[in-house]
């Protein structure tokens, strides 16, 4: 019995770990909720980042996103025109004024580039927004398995 309860105090431990790292991260009147990313595999280069940005203050933009993950990190749009999936880099993302946008499959997200070693699921990979108004916070991002969220990895 000792032993049973051991161990579900280790697993509570560790679950608990797990999810303190989603924690949401909050600068200015900006708050990030619900960031992840997917897991690649070797020889990926490319990963999609996702995320909930809540503005309870003035119209604000993210400007720009890094982390030592990437050589790059690319504000996207994806967008169907007809029966054409398109995606292009964008200079900002738009956070409305007491609203908020997704970052998302299908829509606007981050596009991590040149990504230098293969996302493993149960990571965490920081990454730095700055908004023009709100400032730079960071970001801990957790990796999610492949096929988690909506669909696989995502390809350029």
């Amino acid at each position: 019995m000792k032993n049973i309860v051991i161990g579900l105090i280790s697993i509570s431990a560790a679950v608990f770990a797990v999810g303190a790292f989603a924690q949401n991260a909050k600068v200015g009147s900006v708050e990030i909720e619900n960031a992840y990313t997917r897991a690649t595999v070797p020889g990926q280069k490319v990963a999609g980042g996702f995320m909930k940005i809540e503005n309870k203050g003035a119209a604000d933009q993210l400007l720009y996103a890094s982390s030592p993950v990437a050589g790059e990190v690319q504000l996207h749009e994806m967008s169907m025109e007809g029966q054409v999936m398109k995606m292009r880099q964008v200079k900002d993302i738009a956070v409305p004024a007491g609203g908020s946008v997704e970052l998302k499959p299908g829509g606007f997200h981050l596009m991590f580039m040149n990504i230098k070693a293969p996302l493993t699921a149960g990571e965490t990979v920081p990454v730095k927004l700055k908004f023009a108004k709100a400032g730079e916070v960071e970001v801990k991002v957790p990796v999610n398995a492949m096929g988690a969220g909506h669909g696989g990895a995502m390809k350029h």
